[in-house]
Parts: structure tokens; C-alpha cells; sequence
């Protein structure tokens, strides 16, 4: 299989828009990423993790959402492909971004996202095989906090736990989104201080798909596809959580030695 029979139509946004309309973007079209262009040619790559990542920082508290351009959240390193390339090829190169940019002679014919390859792959094993070890938050840490971490260890989404139990998941969407709101609500006088008072209780979700550590893997892949997921936590069978397995994990154990 080629990259060229997998690929989808990529959504644009010019690098002079402002971040707000970049995220009504994804919003509108349900995704986590956006090609960024300048006067039609390809520019780079804005993410939800890139958007939480400029909006949280101290040199830009203060700031409405609305001033700031696509451009201070854009990503210029992109990984571009030819649509000739194999499928287990790209599988490899996905381990190292979050997007595949399908192009010839400099002309953007598609893009290949996690979600897209993971319609393309049938798996075997069961989550056991492939999950990760959970990284966590409680409701009660701050999200400035949550937002660090999951910026430092590279991870798109944390489930929430509290008492030994798994009661919510927080992702760079909802940090994006919530940090958006805070900008517009919030004085920009009052930024620095308040934002300290935002708590992961408050952006969570609390409708959280879950799965089994004995779930087979291809179950597993069909279900983030049919609930569009991210990942999904992974519990034992006395509901602990045990793992936490993401559309990276499945490319990870597909090219790992067995």
C-alpha cells in the first residue's frame, strides 16, 4: 500500500490569520492540526499542543488570543513525502511528528495524520502489547501545571485520576480551548494571578472511554476510529489504571522487534 491511497485533503490556514481563528478552524473540522501557508506555498504545520504551549506562557499572559498570529505557534520543521512512498515506510517517520505532508514538485496533494494511518493498519496482540505506561493528573492539580507536563514529556492527553479512580481525561484541546476562554474573559491585569486559580477539575472531561489491558488491539484500533480518540486509558480487570494506549502506540509496537 502507498501513502498516495491513504492520504486525506489537508485543511489550510495562512500564517498572517490570528491563533482564535486557527482553532475555530479545527474546531469546525474536528482536527487537531492545521497546514500552514504563505501566499499558497507551504509554510509549516500549528497544533492544539503548539496553540496550548504560546497561549499559557508568562510573556504572553496579558495578551488576548485574538492578537496573536498563526505564525507564533507554527511549526516550520515539516516532514515531506512523495506519494510513491510505502505505507510501512511512513509508519516509521510518523514516530518522529505528527503530520506527513504528501507533495510533488512542491505542490501539496494530501497529508497523512496518525488517524489516517490508523485506518490503514490492521493490527493483532492486545493493549497489554502496546500501551504506556499513564502519566496522570488529579482534578485538583493546576492547569498550568498539567500543561507543563504534558508539554515536557510529549504526551497529547492525561487521564485524571482521584481516590484510585479514573474520573476524567484532560487533552491539549481542552487545554487549548480553555486557555483561549481565559484570555477572553479574564482582564489582562489579572491574567498572571488568575490563571493560577484554573484547575484541571475545571477543562476536564468527564465522559472517559476506556478499554481493558485485554482488549485486542484491533478492537481497540476500530473503537478510536469510531469515537474519533486520541488514545484511550487501559484498566485491569478491578478498574486500576494500568496503561494508556494512543494512536503512537500502535505505530511504535508495529516497527518494534517482536
Amino acid at each position: 500500500m502507498l501513502v498516495k491511497e491513504i492520504m486525506s485533503t489537508p485543511v489550510t490556514i495562512d500564517k498572517s490569520d490570528r491563533i482564535t481563528y486557527a482553532l475555530d478552524v479545527m474546531e469546525k473540522h474536528d482536527l487537531r492540526r492545521l497546514l500552514v501557508t504563505n501566499d499558497g506555498k507551504l509554510g509549516g504545520t500549528i497544533t492544539m499542543r503548539q496553540i496550548a504551549r504560546v497561549l499559557g506562557t508568562r510573556q504572553r499572559l496579558g495578551l488576548p488570543a485574538s492578537s496573536l498570529h498563526v505564525t507564533s505557534a507554527t511549526l516550520d520543521s515539516v516532514i515531506k513525502v512523495h506519494p510513491e512512498m510505502k505505507v510501512e515506510d511512513a509508519v516509521l517517520l510518523l514516530q518522529k511528528t505528527s503530520v506527513l505532508v504528501v507533495m510533488e514538485d512542491e505542490k501539496i496533494l494530501g497529508w497523512v495524520r496518525p488517524k489516517d494511518m490508523l485506518k490503514a493498519l490492521r493490527m493483532t496482540g492486545i493493549a497489554a502489547d502496546a500501551m504506556r505506561t499513564p502519566l496522570t493528573a488529579t482534578p485538583s492539580d493546576r492547569l498550568i501545571h498539567v500543561r507543563r507536563v504534558m508539554l515536557d514529556q510529549d504526551v497529547g492527553r492525561l487521564p485524571v485520576m482521584e481516590n484510585g479512580k479514573l474520573v476524567g481525561i484532560i487533552s491539549e484541546r481542552d487545554l487549548a480551548k480553555s486557555l483561549r476562554a481565559f484570555k477572553e474573559l479574564v482582564p489582562s491585569n489579572q491574567q498572571e494571578s488568575r490563571i493560577k486559580n484554573l484547575l484541571v477539575s475545571d477543562v476536564m472531561s468527564r465522559d472517559v472511554k476506556s478499554i481493558r489491558i485485554d482488549t485486542l488491539l484491533e478492537e481497540a484500533r476500530q473503537k478510536m476510529l469510531e469515537e474519533d480518540l486520541g488514545g484511550m486509558p487501559v484498566l485491569n480487570q478491578n478498574n486500576e489504571l494500568v496503561g494508556m494506549l494512543t494512536r503512537r502506540c500502535f505505530f511504535d509496537y508495529l516497527v518494534k522487534p517482536k
